[in-house]
């Protein structure tokens, strides 16, 4: 099966072992299978942990054993999976569910990551009965959460055709502002906020990305192979000239001139000034040891680089994101070379762009896979992206890994005071802080009233 290329077989057992039956997945059991384009996730879920906990209190056996066990499984592109990230981290459920990605993408990098694969999989009974034997058997890893804010006057129409203008992705949900002391507290302002856990990436690979959706949303019959997506992604590269991206692309929308970048390091510390050389045209803030389909953007910094600039290899839960930059797409062929990897540019606690008028009225963003075309200021406003540490998730990781946990490292190489804690970077003079306290993923998961939410743990 391609999913688990490299993978030892894992006792499936019975089929009739994974079945739930219909009266727990919803009280009325009128359907089991829901289409996530007629009914969000979180009312699915929303549904279901309320059927559950109803079931426990009133004694059922076979409930408390599900909830126990329950593991979710993803099938889709890293969108997708995102989507669903931020929706379990939103429920606040102090045992979240832990969760395996099936690869139905082009990058698939979230299932690469946690030893998923890269290709579409198999269907085929004898398939699926191996997959669902390495799901039971999976490793538990903690991975960390990134959340976005992003603020700008959005416009009513512009050039975004044939994607409609703020057409953003699914994890990004606009949110109403509340602190009556923010200085963009104004009629024409507009907020979003969202999660990612992969990465949000800016410039040339978001563009490339953005041309490639756009072809499938104009043509999506032709669109319907993964190998046909790849070759396709690769001739929208050429033909925007990314691999002389000197000759083709004007220096206002490097990632200098574009925006002014700040970070902090740790919980609690300053905000720095990043300085991004004038040559860096794409900029990836990454979480994950993956990015287009399994190449890894950070790799391993030497001894040398630890100790002169205090950089770490790129573990996956210690509340800290890789910032790398790149010139053009002869610098990211450098990836496929052993020990390959980006400009590093910092590894950061939280990150922060500012945009001010300039030569460029767009640019061009993307998170875990969903790229959009982003305005940028044509006069005195100013376009914010923040992106902070916010709590962790439970991914289920199959052999091999390449994601790594500070855990599995010596005592030395833990960053103190990373990782510990939802909010531990949110400050009380921080302007932030109303919108940072979830992703906004499930904006309509309640608990019912009748049910205790004490006992949803």
């Amino acid at each position: 099966m391609e999913t688990v290329v490299g993978s030892s077989s894992k006792p499936c057992g019975s089929l009739s072992d994974y079945c739930i039956p219909d009266y727990i997945l919803r009280p009325d059991a009128q359907r089991v299978v829901f289409d996530l384009s007629e009914e969000a996730p979180d009312k699915v879920l929303h549904r279901l942990y309320a059927n559950l906990e109803r079931l426990k209190i009133e004694g059922d056996i076979l409930a408390v054993q599900i909830w126990r066990s329950l593991r979710l499984i993803v099938a889709g592109g890293d969108g997708t999976a995102s989507w669903l990230l931020g929706v379990v981290s939103d429920l606040k459920l102090s045992h979240p569910l832990p969760i395996a990605t099936v690869p139905l993408g082009t990058g698939n990098n979230l299932p690469f990551s946690f030893g998923w694969g890269k290709k579409n999989p198999c269907t085929d009974q004898e398939s699926v009965k191996s997959f669902l034997g390495l799901v039971k058997h999976a490793k538990e890893m903690k991975i960390d959460s990134w959340h976005i804010i992003l603020r700008m006057r959005a416009p009513k129409e512009g050039p975004c055709e044939p994607i409609a203008p703020l057409e953003l992705p699914h994890s990004l949900h606009a949110f109403h502002r509340v602190s009556s002391s923010d200085s963009l507290n104004m009629e024409g302002y507009h907020t979003f906020r969202g999660g990612f856990w992969n990465y949000f990436s800016m410039g040339m690979d978001a563009e490339v990305s953005y041309g490639f959706h756009s072809e499938r949303k104009k043509n999506p019959e032709k669109f319907k192979n993964q190998l046909t997506n790849q070759g396709t992604y690769a001739k929208v590269g050429l033909k925007q000239g990314w691999f002389f991206a000197s000759l083709s692309h004007p220096s206002s929308r490097n990632i200098a001139q574009l925006a002014k970048v700040k970070i902090m390091k740790s919980a609690g510390s300053q905000w720095q000034e990043l300085h991004i050389h004038h040559s860096i045209r794409s900029i990836i803030c990454l979480n994950l040891p993956s990015f287009s389909g399994g190449l890894n953007p950070w790799g391993r910094p030497g001894q040398r680089k630890v100790e002169e600039r205090d950089l770490t290899a790129p573990f996956i839960d210690d509340g800290l994101i890789e910032v790398v930059g790149f010139r053009d797409a002869w610098h990211g062929l450098v990836l496929l070379a052993p020990n390959g990897h980006g400009t590093r540019l910092a590894q950061a606690h939280r990150i922060r762009f500012e945009f001010h008028q300039g030569a460029a009225d767009h640019t061009f963003m993307r998170m875990d896979g969903e790229p959009w075309k982003q305005p940028l200021p044509t006069d005195d406003d100013t376009v914010v992206v923040e992106i902070s540490h916010l709590g962790q998730v439970t991914m289920l990781a199959n052999e091999p890994c390449t994601s790594k946990s500070v855990h599995d490292e010596s005592p030395h190489a833990q960053q103190d005071g990373h990782g510990e804690g939802d909010n531990d970077s949110i400050g009380d003079d921080d302007e932030w802080e109303d919108g940072r306290r979830k992703f906004g993923a499930a904006e309509t998961f309640k608990i019912p009233d009748e049910v205790d939410i004490a006992h949803l743990s």
